[in-house]
């Protein structure tokens, strides 16, 4: 009997018949996982794998099916679409079969979140935990240690194998080439990985008895290249998060890409997106430092002159200043002077003039103040006489009589009356009436008042 011969097509169809035919069984039945490896494309679609313990299948969401999800799910996403890998999620579609790739696949047309799986609830807990005690650095910059400016020496705690360790060194060595680096090399995923990661970590520490026990690194990488959940997850247990938060030496963290996020980045004093921006964060441009000392050092060569330069000119400045001061203060002196002196000289001239046309004034207001009185007084008189009987109309003309004999005799009195008939009155600068001519010094200043104005003049 010849052998059956099926082509890869034909078999290929049979499986996919097969598990077409098991979906009527799966109709209306929900499968429960934690999810894994989320990562959404262009086109909205979300590919992701749905574990448990003991087996894992990948799964497909596309965008138009993102609709039917629950809003726990959907909030969970706007969060960030990594926040979706450990959640605990059961899942309703069917399967399915790519003739191309020859995988199978389900695809998920509604999701609905179950709670935490058994590693978010261990992340958070141990996320918690780190909170509480002060090792939060990343979320606290004050609790950071300054990493060293210019380290000699960098300790690298991370697998030999791949290209990180290479694309670290390249960067390194470009940038600061007469670095000492030296690795320690561990598994970063799988069995025994956290255990040899520690290892290293305490190794470059000084805990653990080496035959270089006297080479202590300045600066410490602990990382690795990028890669799912599960192969990051080494750096989210608790003895490697322990033991970085425990280095005495800074440690920068460098585990997958910019996007991953694990515990040891918490606690470690610096998080690198990649290995290679660890690198570059480690160490400055060798040649930008030698370009930056030799600016500052022709700067300070500089400094000296610039500086004696700049007092010479103030110098030049201030004996300038100097030997003109003197001058220029005497002048301004010298015209004080002479305005002074030209008050001083005019100053009693104008108060004695001032005075004598105030003399005149209060003089000629006297004159016929000293007759309007007794004019008002006459008139008043003679209207009572009028009104009196004939004894009494005798004694008031007696008393009138009396009256312009008084006034006749205060008008002889008055001094100013004499300068109507053209006599006068000269008084000294001091408002003194001369009397002889020996009263007055040669050169003196003497007023004449006449009946009408004054005249002043010099004694000779």
């Amino acid at each position: 009997m010849a052998d059956r011969v099926f082509s890869v097509s034909q078999l290929t169809l049979s499986i996919r018949k097969n598990l077409l035919a098991n979906n009527e069984k799966l109709a209306g039945a929900w499968i429960e996982g934690e999810i894994t490896g989320n990562k959404v494309y262009a086109s909205g679609h979300r590919y992701f794998t749905l574990k448990d313990k003991d087996a894992q299948i990948s799964c497909v969401l596309f965008a138009f099916n993102l609709r039917g999800c629950a809003r726990e799910f959907l909030d969970v996403l706007a969060t960030g679409e990594e926040r979706v890998n450990g959640l605990k999620v059961q899942v309703e579609g069917e399967l399915d079969l790519n003739m191309g790739r020859g995988q199978y696949s389900f695809k998920v047309r509604r999701i609905r979140v179950a709670g935490l799986g058994d590693r978010m609830a261990q992340f958070n807990a141990l996320k918690t935990a780190v909170e509480t005690e002060g090792l939060n650095k990343l979320d606290h910059p004050e609790l950071r240690r300054r990493l060293p400016f210019l380290p000699h020496r960098i300790g690298i705690v991370t697998s030999p194998a791949g290209a990180v360790i290479h694309d670290m060194c390249d960067v390194l060595f470009r940038r600061c080439p007469n670095l000492e680096v030296r690795l320690y090399p561990v598994k970063v995923q799988g069995e025994g990985a956290v255990q040899e990661i520690v290892a290293g970590i305490r190794f470059f520490n000084g805990d653990l008895v080496h035959h270089d026990a006297g080479w202590t690194p300045d600066l410490l990488i602990v990382g690795r290249g990028g890669g799912s959940v599960e192969d990051l997850w080494a750096f989210n247990e608790e003895p490697v998060v322990r033991a970085v938060a425990a280095s005495r030496i800074p440690v920068i963290s460098a585990v997958g890409h910019e996007s991953d996020v694990t515990l040891c980045d918490y606690v470690a004093d610096l998080r690198a997106g990649t290995p290679s921006i660890a690198a570059e964060r480690a160490v400055p441009v060798l040649s930008e430092l030698r370009t930056q000392l030799l600016d500052l050092a022709a700067r300070l060569r500089r400094a000296p002159l610039q500086r004696v330069e700049t007092d010479v000119q103030q110098l030049d400045f201030l004996s300038h200043r100097l030997a003109v001061a003197p001058e220029a203060v005497l002048s301004r002196r010298e015209r004080r002077l002479v305005d002074l002196s030209h008050r001083l000289a005019t100053a009693p001239q104008g108060r004695l003039a001032a005075a004598d046309r105030r003399l005149a004034e209060l003089a000629a207001r006297l004159a016929p103040a000293l007759k309007d009185p007794v004019a008002r007084l006459e008139r008043r008189l003679q209207r009572a006489t009028l009104m009196l009987d004939p004894p009494m109309r005798a004694a008031v003309d007696r008393s009138t009589a009396r009256l312009r004999e008084l006034e006749a005799r205060l008008c002889l009195l008055n001094p100013y009356a004499v300068l109507g008939r053209g006599y006068s009155i000269t008084t000294d600068a001091e408002g003194r009436v001369v009397r002889a001519a020996a009263e007055v010094a040669s050169g003196a200043r003497l007023v004449t008042r006449l009946g009408e104005g004054t005249v002043e003049s010099v004694a000779v």
